[in-house]
């Protein structure tokens, strides 16, 4: 209570010194400044700027007043320099109302770079305007922004508090950027597809629903661009790549967002080897360039993405990691016996590949450290992969591994569409016994793949957990700016 008093009262004090700046014809918000330099480059280039004239903007940080002459810092987008203001150079007045500045001030500063008798590289300044009023006073340094849950509310206040933060957006920004200049030099069209779907499809995954007014129909919001894309594919479009939100209706943990950000790309004549091959260099390429290495420390954990990357399928993992030997369970019922016999609990009417996947997911995932694919995923959680021709109950699809976390899921892309007809049949049977996550049949992707899809491999990355790793963030809350919050009582 008392603290919360001490704030309405700090805030009405700012207050009067708007108002009063108010009264003397002074705009608290002004307008445009053009600034010469940022902080960063006055530091780094004192040696040529020393002596010159420079103008900088942005929010004062701390300010100590001695008499007629004070210093304060200045925080831009680049980091933090220093400035100091006198009497004799600014008159009476203008000193007076730098002064009366707060914390948190947003100002423009004119004036010569010189470095003081302590060495700090410092802007006199010469004429200072405040562009910003800030009514609120900025949390203390060093305990009064370290609350998680506040941090993640007001990210606003935490990328003004926490420089490193900051960072790690701005590294955010880059890997991004890279993996489009990976995927375009190497051919690849940037596309945009529908965010609201009549039918969600593409992943295995509960929807978020909404209702368009004028056509009088619900919509989900996706879930996957996959169905989309490779009706590309069927229009000739050989190499595309999205990289945009999915929302899916899911528990929030470190790992999990609802709205999330996800690469996926298809390439026609391609299959799943032509994947692997592509997301290694292209994950070891975006983490040269961005970090200067492709060996990193995650968490404490030493992570390597120089390639070739581990190749196992996922009966040699489970066997050699999981210690369940998939062989030795010819029937759905040996299988879910043999689950049981190690402790994993499964449904009554869990097929033998089913068994195997809840078995991998239970004992092997959480094993897989170093970068990884998993191969050969059963059919029954793969609807949309080619089936091996010698192996029918198994897929071409992969899934990337690293520390612990899927971060990729591909495919030999199943292009036949009478497979397709009957695993999209499949899946509404699961549907209907209550699997909420199966597949809706979608006829026009039927339609389209009965043009004619060429044979092609099909890859999705899962941004935010790749720029977890290589910012090395424990949460995905830590790399998202504004991660999804129950909202506050």
């Amino acid at each position: 209570m008392e603290e919360k008093s001490g704030l309405l009262e700090q805030m009405e004090n700012r207050k009067a010194k708007l108002d009063a700046l108010r009264d003397q014809d002074i705009d608290p918000y002004g307008q445009a400044f053009m600034r010469s330099h940022y902080a960063n480059d006055i530091i780094e280039k004192f040696t040529e700027l020393d002596g010159q004239k420079v103008t900088i903007a942005g929010r004062l940080m701390t300010i100590r007043a001695h008499g007629k002459a004070s210093f304060a810092h200045i925080l831009d987008v680049t980091g933090q320099v220093q400035i100091y203001a006198r009497m004799n150079v600014l008159g009476e007045d203008d000193y007076n109302r730098f002064k009366d500045l707060d914390l948190g001030d947003i100002v423009g500063v004119e004036g010569k770079v010189f470095r003081t008798r302590r060495g700090e590289i410092t802007v006199e300044v010469e004429n200072a305007v405040l562009l910003a009023k800030s009514l609120r006073p900025l949390p203390e340094k060093w305990h009064g922004l370290k609350d998680v849950e506040l941090r993640y509310r007001q990210r606003y206040l935490d990328l003004i508090a926490n420089p490193e933060v900051k960072d790690v957006f701005i590294r955010r920004s880059k890997i991004i950027q890279s993996i489009r200049q990976f995927l375009d030099s190497r051919g690849f069209l940037e596309v945009e597809t529908p965010m609201m779907h009549s039918i969600a499809g593409g992943a295995a995954a509960r929807p978020f629903i909404t209702h368009h007014n004028t056509l009088d129909i619900d919509l989900y919001l996706r879930i996957a661009p996959e169905l989309y894309l490779k009706r590309l594919l069927v229009g000739g479009l050989e190499k595309v790549y999205e990289i945009n939100k999915n929302f899916r209706n899911e528990g929030i943990s470190t790992r999990h967002n609802p709205e999330f950000t996800m690469l996926e790309l298809y390439e026609a004549y391609s299959d799943y080897h032509g994947m692997m091959e592509l997301s290694e260099e292209m994950i070891s390429a975006t983490a040269l360039k961005v970090l200067g290495t492709d060996e990193i420390t995650y968490q404490g954990q030493e992570i390597s993405f120089k390639p070739p990357w581990t190749r196992m399928t996922m009966v040699e993992a489970v066997k050699k990691i999981g210690g369940f030997d998939f062989h030795q369970f010819p029937t759905d019922e040996a299988a879910r016996e043999g689950a049981k016999a190690i402790g994993i609990e499964v449904k009554e009417d869990y097929t033998r590949g089913q068994v195997l996947y809840e078995v991998f997911e239970e004992r092997v995932e959480s094993k897989l450290i170093n970068p990884t694919f998993i191969m050969d995923f059963p059919i029954e959680v793969s609807p949309l992969a080619k089936k091996i021709p010698d192996n029918p109950g198994f897929t071409y699809r992969f899934e990337g591994f690293i520390a612990s976390m899927e971060l990729l899921n591909a495919f030999s892309e199943l292009n036949d569409p009478i497979d397709q007809r009957e695993r999209f049949q499949e899946q509404v049977r699961q549907r209907q016994k209550g699997d909420e996550e199966a597949h809706m049949m979608d006829e026009d992707y039927i339609n389209a793949l009965e043009y004619g899809m060429p044979p092609a491999g099909g890859l999705g990355i899962g941004i935010d957990r790749l720029i977890m790793l290589l910012t090395d963030s424990p949460s995905i809350r830590d790399i998202i700016l504004f991660p999804l919050m129950r909202p506050q009582q």
